[in-house]
């Protein structure tokens, strides 16, 4: 494969120089030779190691080497949803933190990792809540300086730091209801159409705000390729925190516990409403765990943006739909009132379709 890039002037440009640049910038910024390269993606070749799980007395799990991704919850959120653990389906935690002996360290801290790397027995470790350092920085430069044997742990949240700090002080500004509607409202303001926020307003910005860092953090690491289990500790509610954990795997390819969808934005040759056809697919395959669908508007476009997908729904003409399995069109011209039960049998002939079950329902948790 050629290293170099030949711009439309004539310009040629060997791209080796810029990665080798940026890659001295990182082992010069944090002062390391990183254990694994920052600019391909390969996940750390950690050790499996058995920790207590989640359930009967003495059940144990699995996690690093080539094991799922764990999500682990603290005791207290446990203590919260013990008593419907059977009624969660597949947003179950998987390991208590307290339970699981796991090693919180400084990535800073040359003694602390220094005695962790001389052990000879892998050990789950994660950043000190106290570290005053961003979490991404901080997880990067604990994989650089960790033996590559210990799996990780990876938190969206730092709460002694001091960058966290101040997101909960703007997130808890964010929330101004209970003072605003204590202060007297002037006139003017009353007959200006100032809507105050609703209590349900607030705290639908504050989690959108959570599950930005969370996804921003967790899912950054996950496709450096760090991580073997995670934490979200941002979010209070126990369930929420749940889905929110395995909805960061699914989205970076990390974990899949669901139907993945693609849906290309709609563009000036789109041959059907994709909001209302991604709907209607949803509502027949939401049930397919692992399977990963695109519905694509157009047939310029869309084979080229869904080629990791198992199947493909595209517009091929006005009013017909072509069927993809992988890259490949397989069916052409079907009837758009006809075209979703056909995908459903095409999945069926390719072995992937199971029967909904009662309980496909998620559970609110």
């Amino acid at each position: 494969m050629s290293h170099v890039y030949e711009r439309p002037n004539g310009l040629k440009l060997d791209y080796r120089g810029i990665i080798s640049k940026s890659r001295a910038k990182f082992c010069s910024t944090f002062n390391v030779q990183p254990s694994f390269d920052p600019f391909s993606y390969q996940r750390r070749a950690t050790e499996t190691i058995v920790v207590a799980g989640v359930g009967d007395p003495g059940h144990k799990i699995r996690l690093g080497g080539e094991e799922l991704i764990r999500v682990v919850v603290r005791k207290t959120n446990f203590d919260k949803i013990a008593h419907k653990i059977d009624k969660m389906g597949d947003y179950k935690p998987e390991i208590v933190y307290e339970n699981a002996r796991i090693v919180e360290v400084d990535p800073r801290d040359d003694g602390a990792i220094a005695k962790l790397n001389a052990q000879p027995a892998p050990q789950i470790v994660t950043v000190r809540d106290d570290v005053d350092l961003s979490v991404i920085s901080a997880f990067r430069l604990l994989a650089a300086e960790l033996s590559p044997r210990h799996p990780i742990l990876l938190k969206d949240t730092l709460r002694g730091s001091a960058a966290n700090d101040e997101a909960r002080m703007t997130k808890d500004e964010g929330r101004p209801n209970d003072q605003m509607t204590k202060k007297k409202v002037d006139t003017s303001l009353r007959h200006s159409g100032f809507v105050i926020p609703s209590s349900l307003d607030i705290r639908h910005s504050s989690f959108l705000h959570t599950m930005l860092t969370a996804a921003t953090n967790i899912g950054s690491l996950l496709c450096d390729g760090i991580g073997d289990a995670i934490l979200v500790q941002g979010e209070e509610a126990p369930g929420q925190a749940l889905r929110l954990s395995y909805n960061i795997l699914q989205a970076a390819g990390s974990r899949i516990f669901k139907t993945d969808y693609v849906a290309c934005p709609s563009c000036g040759r789109t041959l059907f409403n994709l909001q209302t056809t991604t709907a209607k697919i949803k509502a027949a395959t939401l049930h397919l765990k692992g399977v990963k669908i695109a519905i694509m508007g157009c047939i310029v476009n869309g084979p080229g943006e869904m080629a990791d997908a198992d199947f493909g729904y595209v517009g091929g003409a006005p009013g017909k739909v072509n069927l993809y399995v992988g890259k490949t069109p397989v069916k052409f011209n079907i009837p758009e009132a006809e075209a979703v039960g056909r995908l459903q049998d095409l999945i069926r002939e390719h072995g992937k379709w199971v029967e909904p079950s009662e309980q496909q329902a998620e559970v609110p948790v």
